[in-house]
């Protein structure tokens, strides 16, 4: 009998029953996005008070400050330190520069140093030559010391004479060189001198004379004679032969 009462109850024909009017879904989705966005905005401002009541916002926006601070610091230390690296740079570059062209001027003045001594060497050894061909007595005077020729592809003669004052400290000699070429031209004797006669010179220890000879067609030249004179008077004379 209880059982049917309560079961009464939850039927239609239930004394008590209310009849309510449904919602539809996409309302309902609305108002609880709303409920949900109003909780959210809620606690964002709770969040923010909070902050705000800790002071948490002001240190932030002290150290947001304190680092902008610090970055603009730090740009111009290192605008200051490229400018002090470039001109570093550039007194690298500048000293570089400096001692490649001093590295070549030393080589060129080594170069330079070496050469005077090879010259100089070559005068000593020259003048120690010369001084022992002068007598230790002195009076030979004015003497040829080397006649040399050299017949080149039969067309030309090259020659050399050395004269020298076989005396220490002499004056000055002026005088004249006279060359004669002889030998046979077509199986007959021939001779000649320089084409433009005697060489003129002045020594005052030793002087060196030196020329090339053309040699006419079908000549064989056999000797060569050198005389040095002094006005008319002959000082020395040597020959030699091809």
């Amino acid at each position: 009998m209880r059982l049917r009462l309560f079961l009464r109850r939850l039927t239609v024909s239930a004394p008590r029953m209310s009849v309510r009017s449904a919602l539809p879904w996409p309302f309902r989705w609305a108002v609880f996005a709303l409920v949900l966005g109003f909780c959210a905005a809620m606690g964002l401002w709770a969040f923010e008070f909070g902050k705000d009541i800790a002071g948490l916002d002001s240190d932030s926006r002290d150290e947001l400050q304190r680092a902008r601070s610090e970055l603009a610091t730090l740009r111009v230390q290192l605008s200051s330190l490229k400018a002090e690296r470039d001109r570093a740079q550039g007194i690298a570059n500048t000293s570089e520069t400096l001692m490649t062209s001093e590295k070549g001027a030393r080589e060129k003045l080594t170069a330079v140093v070496r050469q005077l001594e090879a010259d100089n060497q070559r005068l000593r050894d020259d003048l120690g030559f010369f001084e022992k061909l002068i007598p230790a007595g002195g009076g030979e005077g004015v003497v040829i010391r080397g006649l040399q020729a050299e017949l080149r592809d039969g067309r030309e003669i090259k020659w050399q004479v050395l004269v020298i004052q076989a005396r220490k400290n002499p004056t000055e000699f002026d005088g004249r060189l006279e060359l004669t070429f002889s030998g046979l031209h077509n199986g007959k004797p021939w001779t000649a001198a320089l084409p433009g006669g005697a060489l003129s010179f002045k020594l005052k220890q030793y002087g060196r004379l030196e020329g090339v000879f053309e040699l006419p067609a079908a000549v064989a030249v056999k000797a060569i004679s050198a005389k040095v004179l002094e006005g008319s008077v002959t000082r020395s004379v040597q020959s030699i032969k091809l």
